[in-house]
């Protein structure tokens, strides 16, 4: 095909220096640029923050997890330089708290102090909580461990998890209570059935406090209770202790062995806490926050109010928090899907 050379032309090289000359324009002004976009992106890393900060807390005032946000709230308040505040939302287990989360500006002015329930359990136990738990939130840092104790009534006659699981092989529908489905405590009965096979009757009452009265009236065979709610009766005499319920020992009751140890090998319920932001705040944020709070769990001031509300600080990497995360998530996922429970 013949080319028309009235529209194709050859170009022609710019001389030398006019190549010289364009560079000296055009190279100071894209560096100019670019240093202009990193200054602007590291004022906006040494601004944060410039306003109140906001912590998510999905229970009433007065409980564990409200009264782990406001130890840890006056001290990143005087980390940050700015008022952090508590703001309760309750419902529906923490999920109602995990929504407003999941919803909120990702810019690490709203984070959560979340648990188990709306982090990892909640998805599974009702038909919508409105967000994803390992899609819709950020991990900052694991917060702390609780571990829940195994405690009978002394007209029980088993004095160790063994002793207790042959009677759950001759008297059946043994019978434990806890304070609502969902919670570390009725986990830890689903669990202790799935791995052992022991006809456990699940009895779920509206907070510790009321299933432990009926412990003590001898109405339930057992609780997987809270150390909060279990000390003062362990001391006066009034129940029995038999194990802990996560992996490891608690520096709380030193003394009893964990469940795993007693007889039950792969037994771990942790009732634990964990801060996190909304999905997509800026990695800067999430390392700043997480740099403070780490910091706050690994003073001695904070290692000895938590061990008084009887949990043990437990500090970790956005990374590590979002891998136990997904852990937890996988893990009661498919323990709830085979036991069919759900929350009425």
């Amino acid at each position: 095909m013949q080319m028309d050379s009235t529209v194709i032309r050859r170009r022609r090289a710019l001389p030398a220096t006019a190549v010289q000359a364009l560079a000296a324009l055009v190279v100071p002004a894209a560096i100019g640029s670019l240093a202009a976009t990193a200054a602007v992106t590291a004022h906006a890393q040494q601004a944060f923050p410039v306003r109140p900060v906001r912590i998510l807390v999905g229970s009433a005032p007065g409980g564990g997890l409200d009264v782990s946000a406001r130890t840890l709230s006056d001290a990143l308040a005087a980390a940050l330089g700015q008022p952090v505040v508590v703001d309760n939302r309750p419902g529906a287990a923490g999920s109602v708290a995990g929504r407003i989360l999941s919803t909120s500006a990702p810019d690490g002015y709203t984070i959560c102090l979340g648990a188990i329930g709306n982090f990892a359990v909640n998805y599974f136990l009702y038909k919508d909580i409105g967000y994803h738990p390992l899609k819709d939130i950020a991990p900052i840092t694991g917060i702390a461990d609780a571990t829940n104790i195994l405690v009978v009534h002394p007209a029980v006659p088993a004095t160790s998890v063994k002793e207790l699981l042959r009677l759950a092989t001759t008297q059946k529908g043994l019978t434990y209570g806890s304070s609502g489905t969902g919670n570390a405590g009725h986990l830890a009965g689903e669990l202790m059935s799935s791995l052992t096979r022991a006809d456990l009757v699940h009895v779920p009452y509206k907070g510790g406090g009321p299933a432990m009265i009926d412990l003590l009236g001898g109405r339930i065979t057992m609780i997987f209770a809270s150390p909060s709610t279990a000390l003062p009766h362990l001391k006066s005499g009034k129940i029995r202790a038999l194990a802990v319920t996560t992996a490891k020992r608690s520096v709380i009751v030193p003394d009893l062995p964990t469940i795993a140890e007693a007889g039950v090998p792969g037994f771990d319920v942790n009732n634990w806490y964990g801060m996190a932001a909304p999905a997509g705040t800026p990695r800067p944020v999430i390392e700043r926050l997480n740099r403070e709070l780490v910091a706050i769990l690994k003073s001695t001031e904070t290692n000895r109010q938590f061990l008084e509300q009887g949990i043990e600080p437990a500090p970790s990497s956005p990374e590590n928090f979002g891998k136990f995360i997904r852990a937890e998530f996988e893990k009661w996922g498919r323990l709830l899907k085979a036991a069919k429970v759900v929350a009425e």
